[in-house]
């Protein structure tokens, strides 16, 4: 026997990779659940036989059996059909930035809307395994954590939790990411001629992603820099992280605490000193990769910290996040 789960936005980046790894999941079966009346259904290769499709509605989700649903959607389309998958006892996994944040008033400052679905913001919980596992499995509502965030908390909170960085230098976060993090939606600003042999910043100092990271590794705002870029690429990101270090000795000593830290985690995988991780390493997998380098003179330390972000940042951690609502092995279907 078989869990039944549904995918809302099966059509993007996300979606697609959602039903890539669930299809080949020993312990589930996907269901399509179509949310626009004016989508065209893309052509398949003839024979080809894929999930089954169904309206997106609790109703048809309901008649087909359908316990858990994921929300790779829009923020608005994610509030507007969580509350509905809710009352009909199905649990939502939702890739969207709409229940990040904990409360109205943040989500209004970051992403600049009204937030519709309020009372559902206290009950959410943040799906970030490492941190959070304990939270996970009673979930009904499951918040996966942005791309950005993932790479950035699990370089950063370790070393907050530490001791070791100097508060008054601050935290750098310089993140690179292939154009798959903007969706598949078409734009000028993803159309390949705008991207090829370019390297662009975009939201400087105003990124929605930047308050998870305050949020989970307890920083303040003006204390944390990060600058988000997009590369020619299609999947990947690369987060340096730029800070001064006190109480460790070397390399050595900084590394250390990732293994305290990381010792028991199937998906975050360390690096020896003088080694530092590169996306051809995690692109299609779930890992975050982490390498590590400090000056013992000056106190200089940099962290290197990659993940798919459409797996580890996406849905990877979301599979990761239902294995644990579920009752199955976390890296079933990952690994």
């Amino acid at each position: 026997m078989t869990t039944n789960v549904g995918i809302v936005g099966f059509r993007g980046y996300s979606g697609m990779e959602l039903e890539r790894i669930l299809s080949a999941h020993a312990g589930v079966t996907p269901w399509l659940l179509e949310h626009r009346a004016d989508s065209v259904p893309e052509p398949q290769p003839l024979g080809h036989i894929g999930p089954e499709r169904i309206p997106c509605t609790a109703e048809a989700a309901q008649d087909a059996g359908i316990s858990l649903v994921f929300l790779a959607t829009p923020p608005e389309v994610s509030m507007e059909l969580s509350a509905a998958f809710l009352a009909a006892n199905i649990r939502v996994v939702d890739l969207s930035g709409a229940f990040r944040l904990g409360t109205p008033e943040n989500y209004k400052h970051w992403y600049k809307h009204e937030h519709t679905q309020p009372a559902l913001l206290a009950s959410a919980v943040y799906g970030l395994p490492e941190f959070y596992r304990a939270d996970v499995p009673q979930a009904r509502l499951l918040s996966n954590p942005g791309c950005y965030p993932t790479a950035a908390n699990l370089a950063i909170r370790p070393l907050i939790q530490a001791g070791v960085i100097d508060p008054a230098c601050g935290v750098i976060c310089d993140a690179k990411s292939g154009v798959s993090g903007a969706g598949r939606k078409a734009s000028l600003k993803t159309a390949f001629s705008e991207v090829t042999e370019n390297f662009s910043a975009y939201s400087i100092l105003d990124h929605r992603h930047v308050p998870e990271v305050l949020m989970t590794s307890n920083l303040r705002e003006e204390d944390f820099s990060f600058t988000a870029q997009l590369i020619p690429i299609h999947r990947g990101i690369l987060e340096t992280v730029y800070f001064r270090a006190h109480g460790v000795g070397d390399s050595a000593d900084l590394l250390q605490i990732y293994v305290n830290a990381y010792r028991n985690e199937p998906f975050v995988r360390l690096y020896p000193v003088g080694a530092i991780p590169d996306l051809r390493a995690v692109n299609g997998t779930n890992f975050c990769d982490i390498g590590v380098k400090m000056d013992p003179k000056t106190g200089r330390a940099v962290v290197v910290s990659c993940i798919d972000n459409l797996g580890k940042g996406a849905a990877g951690q979301a599979v990761q996040n239902m294995n644990l609502m579920l009752g199955f092995d976390e890296t079933e279907g990952l690994l």
